[in-house]
C-alpha cells in the first residue's frame, strides 16, 4: 500500500529463504545466532526506536496518485451501488475497487493495466470462495481455514505475478468481509458480480488517470526486482496460511465476532521481507490500530449518515496512501477507520464494540505473526538481523 513497502518487497519475499539453503551470509554466521538471540534483538529498545522512525517515501507524487485513483474508484463504486437496485451490496463493489491500489510502480500502459486486472480477479475470487462455502453450509471453523488458504494462495500469486504492494493483505481483507451467512445461490452470484464490477471500475479509473504518474515515474529509481524461486514462493505462502489459520482459530475460540481480522493482521505482518521489518510492522500495526480505533469510535458515536460515511471512507483511503510511506503506523491510523467504516456500511447492525474487537484481533494477529516469523526463520534471516542490529548501533 506504500512506496516504502514496495522497495522492501522488491528485495525479498517473506519466507523466501525458507529452503534452508546457506548463502554467503550464513557462512559468516556469528556464534550463538539462535532464535532466542534474534528474539532479544527484536525486543531491544533499538528495535522499538527504529519502528518510530519517519522516512521519506520513494515518490510522494506516485503515492498521491495511487491514493487518488483508489479513493476515486471506491467513491464511484459506493455511489453506483447505493443507487442501484442492490444497495445492500454496497460494500462489495468497493472491495473490488481496491484493485486500483496495485501496480503503482509498474510501467505506464499495458503492464499497469494487467496488474489491476489480475488483482481485480483475485479480489473477486477472494469474495467468491468464502461466500460459496457459506452457502454450502460450511461452519465458521471451515470458513477460517478457507480464509487462511486465501492468504497463502494470494501470497503466492502476488509473488508469482510480481503484483507488488499492498500485497496479499488486501485480498484477505476482501475474503474476510465475505464471511457473513449466505442463504441463496443468487447472493453468491450477486456478491461475486458486484466485486467484479468494482474491479472494472478500478481498471477504468486507472486507464483514465494513469498519465498522472508519468512525472513521478520519470525520476523513479527502484532496485532490481528479485523473483524468488517457485519453491520459496510456495513455502512463504504455506507459512502465512498456517499462521493466518492459527490466528483466526484462536480469535474464534475466544468468542470474538471478527476472527478474520486476526488473520489479516498476521498476513500483513508476515509480508515483511526481513525479521526487523516484520517486527517493525507488528509494532506499527498494533500502535496505529489503537489510535485508528479511537478515531472510528468517535465517528460512529455521532451516528453519521450514509454520505458522511462515504466521505470519510474516501478521505481515509486517500490519506492512507499518502502517509503510509513515511511510517506504517501512520497508515494504520487512517486505514483502520476506512476498513471499519466500510464494514459498518455493509452491515450497520454490527456490534457497537467494533473498534475494540478490531484492536484485540489486530494485536493477536500481529503478535502471532512476529512469533512465528522467528520460529520459521532460517539461518540467513537471523544472520541478516544480527548484521542489521550491529550496523545500526
Amino acid at each position: 500500500m506504500s512506496a516504502q513497502r514496495k522497495t522492501k518487497n522488491a528485495k525479498s519475499l517473506p519466507g523466501s529463504k525458507a529452503s534452508g539453503a546457506r548463502t554467503d551470509s550464513a557462512a559468516r554466521q556469528p556464534p550463538h545466532v539462535t532464535r532466542s538471540h534474534s528474539a532479544r534483538h527484536l525486543l531491544s529498545p533499538a528495535q522499538w526506536q527504529e519502528s518510530l522512525s519517519i522516512v521519506p517515501p520513494v515518490s510522494l507524487r506516485i503515492a498521491g496518485v495511487a491514493g487518488l485513483q483508489s479513493a476515486l474508484a471506491v467513491l464511484i463504486a459506493l455511489v453506483l451501488a447505493h443507487f442501484s437496485p442492490w444497495p445492500h451490496l454496497v460494500g462489495f463493489p468497493a472491495l473490488g475497487a481496491l484493485a486500483a491500489l496495485f501496480g503503482r510502480f509498474a510501467p505506464l500502459g499495458r503492464r499497469r493495466m494487467q496488474i489491476v486486472l489480475i488483482c481485480a480477479a483475485l479480489l473477486t475470487l477472494g469474495v467468491f470462495l468464502p461466500t460459496l462455502a457459506s452457502f454450502l453450509g460450511a461452519p465458521l471453523v471451515v470458513l477460517m481455514l478457507i480464509l487462511a488458504l486465501v492468504a497463502g494462495g494470494s501470497t503466492i500469486a502476488v509473488a508469482h505475478w510480481q503484483l507488488g504492494g499492498p500485497g496479499a493483505v488486501i485480498i484477505v481483507f476482501a475474503a474476510g468481509a465475505s464471511l457473513s451467512p449466505v442463504d441463496s445461490l443468487d447472493t453468491v452470484a450477486m456478491r461475486t458480480l458486484a466485486t467484479l464490477a468494482g474491479g472494472a471500475i478500478a481498471w477504468i479509473t486507472c486507464v483514465l488517470t494513469d498519465h498522472l504518474r508519468a512525472p513521478g515515474m520519470a525520476h523513479l529509481r527502484l532496485p532490481p526486482v528479485h523473483v524468488p524461486p517457485v519453491s520459496h514462493q510456495w513455502i512463504a505462502g504455506a507459512r502465512i496460511a498456517v499462521v493466518a489459520a492459527l490466528a483466526a482459530l484462536i480469535a474464534h475460540g475466544a468468542g470474538w465476532q471478527h476472527p478474520s481480522w486476526a488473520a489479516i493482521g498476521a498476513t500483513a505482518v508476515m509480508q515483511g521481507g526481513h525479521l526487523h521489518v516484520t517486527m517493525n510492522r507488528s509494532l506499527q500495526r498494533m500502535a496505529g490500530t489503537v489510535v485508528g480505533a479511537f478515531v472510528v469510535w468517535a465517528i460512529l458515536a455521532q451516528h453519521p449518515s450514509f454520505w458522511v460515511l462515504v466521505a470519510a471512507i474516501v478521505l481515509f483511503q486517500f490519506l492512507t496512501e499518502v502517509v503510509i510511506g513515511f511510517n506504517y503506523a501512520l497508515g494504520q491510523i487512517t486505514v483502520t477507520p476506512m476498513a471499519l467504516l466500510m464494514t459498518y456500511l455493509a452491515s450497520p447492525a454490527v456490534s457497537a464494540n467494533l473498534p475494540v474487537e478490531r484492536v484485540l484481533d489486530t494485536i493477536l494477529g500481529a503478535a502471532l505473526g512476529i512469533v512465528f516469523a522467528v520460529i520459521f526463520s532460517s539461518v540467513d534471516d537471523r544472520v541478516h538481523l544480527h548484521e542489521h542490529r550491529s550496523t545500526a548501533r
